[in-house]
């Protein structure tokens, strides 16, 4: 058997096929493999049910959002594993048990059209009843959306309706849409998103609809955008070129589009009389030169007569950054990261400039997430904050009141008994890189130790209430550790960059160090030291596995990218080559390369236990990824559990029961591969 494969002839580019009988047949083989594997393991079964009572709980917080005069929430439980789309007013929603309307029963729905509908969000017309609603097949990313009102609660009769795609609408008016979608032929960019702006009016055939846009078939997507505050009406277009960098467009009443100025690869956000530019890296413009991670502010008027004299809000200093904010009608909320913990500030314009305050706690090792409640009417804001043993706290403030407790979480284990602590360790090139650990108070001697990444897309992995992890890892008598890597958002956009296409191996190498430094400080040992990750963390643990097998006794990977030759020719891969490269281009393959698992397994090395998990209805990374890496692995000799869930999108479930058992599954295979009886037979 040959140790590497051939680059131009992938024996396994059959298993890329979705539904194809013989790739069908081989995934039913290694699915059923893997259940009669642990279908007798009573512990998996019994906290599967464990795990499905905590998501189905009625204790639960029903997080609401307002339209209108009501407050909408989507809800999933046992009697309805769909879910159902419900309704109520501020003052019921306050109570214990507030009562609700019921909007939509997504159960009913899928049983009266005879389709596996997934709920996938409102988009409504701010004033109006009317919502244009996306539900997906299976759990994909691509939906059908349908015009629906809520008052009524019926689809609208010969209403807006858009076919499946992964593309978007807006609405301009109650008869009128902003719409990109699947046109047809050519539509489409090579990532799989639609190409193509249109106008769509009420009445008019889709085909019909005024194209007012059309970007490249190399762009990323393009989609419409609008603001329809009253006295503040306006609408545009926004094309993005790459994953990072967009263009965006203002259209006049004449249909005339104007490219707004604000940097490529930052955002310009406006709000009634302001308008926002956040920078992701140096914005040189006039003579001015604005620092990357500031958050910038010019009256609006100003701004179109051409002036660009911004204030700056906010602008990063040492340990701190801007993660995002948010605006009421008068202030502007910051969310500050500093040493990957929250610093939440309000912003006040008064007389003599912006003023200003600190408005969260400031407790250590909690997240919390504010925003406006209804930004066109009040300074009125929602409050989640959560902690790693602290359970979700949602709250109603307003910038010149107090907060409200409105609801909270249950706890789903005993956290009494647990501590946290933050930690950082030297990287290969001598970047200080953190993490997050918790353990028991009296934790002694090495224990299994569960270790979560991710590193990409700039994306921090920030403190958060360990809901399932509780009681499927810390209760049994692990520790868990949340690793804080280079191509994240923990330490802003620099913290990102780092890790971009060629310096992509520094993320892995800052991975290496804090694993390593478990073990050094004596709180797992390689044997004991379990690992986890999904999507582009399915990544990192698919190099965790080719670049250091030594280090761990067993590796979970979900939803995985790890064929770095073909990622980009694989539904919506094509749109994250400015994050890892292009394998096309022979020098970006040299570096691609190194860090492309399934070209780098090998047949005379001992891997740890692994379990692979995807699903058949991933139309973001596609199932083949993990599909191939696990026949690459048998066909070297190595043993490999795979379970491929044939619903659920990138989220890998449709509904709480298939959650629950995903998790159960690889918390359960964890556990069992750390065992000092598995390490000893491995």
């Amino acid at each position: 058997m040959a140790n590497t494969i051939d680059m131009n002839n992938d024996p396994h580019i059959w298993l890329e096929e979705i539904d194809d009988p013989q790739v069908n047949k081989w995934v039913t083989k290694h699915n059923a493999r893997t259940v009669k594997h642990f279908e007798t393991n009573t512990v998996l079964t019994e906290l599967a049910h464990r795990l499905k009572q905590i998501m189905d709980s009625d204790q639960r917080i029903p997080f609401i959002s307002k339209n209108g005069d009501r407050y909408y929430n989507f809800w999933q439980d046992e009697s309805n594993p769909k879910g159902i789309l419900r309704k109520t007013t501020l003052d019921e929603y306050r109570k214990s048990e507030p009562k609700w309307e019921t909007v939509l029963d997504i159960d009913a729905l899928s049983q009266a059209e005879e389709e596996n509908w997934v709920y996938r969000g409102l988009n409504t017309l701010y004033g109006t009843n009317r919502a244009l609603l996306s539900l997906s097949r299976a759990g994909g990313d691509a939906v059908v959306v349908r015009e629906f009102d809520l008052e009524t609660k019926e689809f609208v009769e010969a209403g807006f309706q858009l076919p499946e795609s992964k593309g978007s609408a807006v609405w301009l008016s109650e008869n009128a849409l902003l719409v990109a979608t699947d046109f047809g032929a050519n539509s489409m960019t090579d990532s799989g998103y639609p190409r193509i702006v249109k106008l769509w009016t009420r009445g008019e055939a889709l085909n019909e609809a005024k194209t007012i846009f059309e970007g490249n078939q190399a762009d990323v997507s393009v989609g419409g955008h609008s603001d329809t505050t009253e006295g503040y009406e306006t609408h545009g277009v926004y094309r993005g070129l790459d994953f990072y960098h967009s263009e965006s467009f203002l259209r006049d009443d004449a249909g005339q589009l104007t490219l707004l100025d604000k940097p490529l690869d930052g955002e310009l956000f406006s709000h009634r009389d302001w308008i926002f530019v956040q920078t992701k890296t140096d914005w040189e413009v006039g003579d001015k030169t604005y620092a990357g991670n500031s958050l910038l502010v010019m009256d609006r008027e100003a701004y179109r007569e051409g002036e660009r004299d911004f204030e700056i809000l906010f602008e990063p200093s040492e340990g701190e950054i801007l993660s995002g904010f948010s605006v009421t009608r008068n202030h502007v909320i910051v969310d500050i990261l500093r040493n990957v913990q929250d610093e939440i500030y309000v912003y006040s314009q008064t007389d003599s400039g912006w003023k200003r305050t600190r408005l969260d706690e400031g407790k250590r090792f909690r997240t919390s997430s504010i925003g406006a409640i209804d930004r066109r009417v009040d300074d009125r804001y929602w409050n989640t904050s959560n902690g790693f043993l602290t359970p979700t706290t949602l709250s109603l403030g307003s910038i010149v009141g107090k907060e409200e407790v409105l609801k909270q979480n249950p706890h789903t284990f005993d956290s009494s008994g647990f501590e946290v602590s933050q930690h950082w360790v030297n990287s290969a090139d001598g970047t200080r890189v953190p993490y997050f650990l918790v353990q028991r108070k009296d934790s002694e001697g090495p224990q299994r130790t569960l270790l979560d990444g991710y590193g990409g897309f700039e994306i921090p992995m920030l403190p958060r209430y360990l809901t399932l992890e509780g009681p499927a890892w810390l209760e049994r008598g692990g520790a868990y550790a949340i690793a804080n890597i280079r191509g994240g958002g923990e330490f802003g956009p620099e913290w990102h960059l780092a890790a971009l296409k060629e310096n992509r191996p520094r993320a892995y190498e800052d991975f290496i160090a804090i694993a390593e430094d478990l073990i050094e400080r004596g709180v797992t040992t390689p044997g004991m030291l379990g690992i986890s990750g999904g999507s582009n963390g399915g990544l990192l643990m698919g190099n965790m596995l080719t670049m250091r097998p030594d280090l761990f006794g067993a590796i979970a990977i979900a939803v995985p990218l790890l064929d770095m030759k073909r990622y980009h020719k694989l539904l919506a891969g094509a749109s994250w080559m400015a994050e890892y490269g292009d394998p096309d281009d022979p020098e970006e393959w040299k570096f691609i390369q190194e860090f492309s698992p399934y070209h780098n397994l090998r047949k005379d090395i001992k891997y740890p236990h692994l379990l692979i998990t995807t699903s058949t209805r991933d139309d973001r990374v596609h199932p083949g990824h993990a599909r191939k890496f696990a026949a690459r692995l048998s066909e070297l000799g190595h043993d490999v559990w795979y379970y491929e869930n044939t619903e659920g999108g990138h989220a890998a479930a449709a509904d709480n029961a298939q959650r629950a058992f995903m998790w159960a599954l690889e918390y359960e295979f964890l556990w069992n591969a750390l065992s000092a009886e598995s390490q000893a037979s491995n």
